[in-house]
């Protein structure tokens, strides 16, 4: 059924205003490639390794999930402590034969070797079986797993579930917008790593606050950064609807392996095409004061 005719009326009265209420974050550190932080890409590339080996292995089912933990010094990862794999099997092969398989053509094949420990604590299928998957075993499946959606646990997560709604809902719209500021922000090469919260409140376009954390790593100050991404960057649902392309068909492309990253993909939020007006405007606001 439709909308609620009091959302709906709020949304599409006069301008589109937000189709909720919330926080929104976006994340984004320059340890990776993908800007995002290491754990969660490592855990993003087991995942997919177990499904390019699906096809050859017809006794893998098609559930599983992976968790890495990586230990850190001075910001630097050093070693990854923990591996946690959790993968669906026909009831037919033993556990020791699921854990050589895994061990060696997917751990083996996607951990950085200078980073796994032989102290590393591997834990493969850790319950024991695993036959019965998917919804029919655990419940639910949208909205379930947000960190893994998003960064993991090393960056705060706002709104809901980014999955299964429309851009006018900001839950997944301010999200995107949140990602590109910040990713925008360390392309830029004004911090190492940066945390951007857009607030709205339901109906109205103009976010009620948008903020900049470097977390100390900011080459000028967080204030001002934060002045340049509201001068550069439109954060409004109409405007990042419209910049980003929301209205477009690529949501069923980000049903898997998170919705940030994705060189695969070209995602708009993935771009970093305003890191150089970004960088403009926040020396003019330096240059203010």
């Amino acid at each position: 059924h439709e909308q609620s005719p009091d959302i709906s009326s709020a949304v599409g009265k006069n301008e589109l205003g937000a189709g909720d209420q919330g926080i929104m974050v976006g994340y984004a550190t320059n340890e990776t490639e993908e800007y995002l932080p290491l754990p969660v890409v490592l855990a993003h590339r087991i995942c997919k390794r177990l499904d390019e080996l699906k096809p050859e292995n017809p006794w893998m089912g098609a559930d599983g999930k992976a968790q890495v933990t990586v230990a850190y010094e001075n910001d630097v990862s050093v070693a990854v402590t923990a591996v946690v794999v959790s993968l669906q099997h026909d009831a037919e092969i033993d556990q020791k034969s699921i854990r050589r398989f895994v061990g060696k053509e997917v751990l083996g094949k996607v951990l950085p070797r200078e980073l796994l420990k032989e102290d590393a604590s591997i834990l493969i299928n850790p319950s024991g079986k695993f036959v019965l998957g998917g919804p029919a075993a655990d419940t639910g499946l949208t909205g379930r797993k947000l960190a893994v959606d998003q960064y993991g646990p090393v960056a705060h997560i706002g709104g809901g579930a980014l999955s299964g709604k429309d851009p006018t809902k900001v839950d997944r719209s301010g999200a995107y917008a949140a990602r590109w500021v910040a990713k925008n922000i360390v392309a830029a090469g004004m911090a190492k790593r940066c945390e951007v919260q857009i607030a709205y409140a339901i109906g109205k376009s103009d976010p009620v606050s948008v903020t900049v954390d470097t977390f100390g790593t900011g080459v000028i100050s967080d204030s001002h950064i934060e002045a340049a991404a509201k001068a550069v960057f439109d954060l409004t649902p109409a405007g990042i609807i419209r910049d980003l392309k929301l209205n477009s068909p690529i949501y069923s492309r980000l049903a898997c392996y998170g919705h940030f990253g994705r060189p695969d993909l070209e995602l708009p939020w993935e771009e970093t095409n305003r890191k150089y007006e970004l960088l403009s405007a926040a020396l003019k606001q330096s240059a203010r004061q």
